[in-house]
């Protein structure tokens, strides 16, 4: 899956912006207790959040998430563009792989 990753503009992205290139490796973190969204999914990047999955593409990874099964995924920067707006500046790409 690829997609924007939410509210940057939100979140203490700025601090590392600067660090994050195509194939930087990002960190995924549910919060079941987000009182916006139950299903949230956090993204880190070296510790600092930057942002969410965005709500319509969560439910999954957050059940998957939830259930222990953090190494199932692989997400990473697909793409920085400076000149797009506050929320499209990063591009993320997470896969999912066959843990078997």
């Amino acid at each position: 899956m690829s997609c924007n990753i939410a509210g940057q503009s939100h979140w203490d992205i700025a601090e590392v912006f600067g660090e994050l290139k195509p194939g930087s490796k990002l960190k995924l973190k549910a919060e079941s207790d987000n009182p916006y969204d139950p299903n949230a999914v956090a993204v880190y990047y070296k510790g600092v959040k930057i942002g969410f999955v965005p709500r319509a593409q969560n439910e999954t990874i957050s059940l998957l998430l939830a259930y222990g099964h953090k190494d199932v995924f692989k997400a990473y920067v697909l793409a920085v563009d400076p000149s797009r707006d506050l929320e499209h500046r990063v591009t993320m790409r997470i896969n999912v792989r066959d843990a078997r």
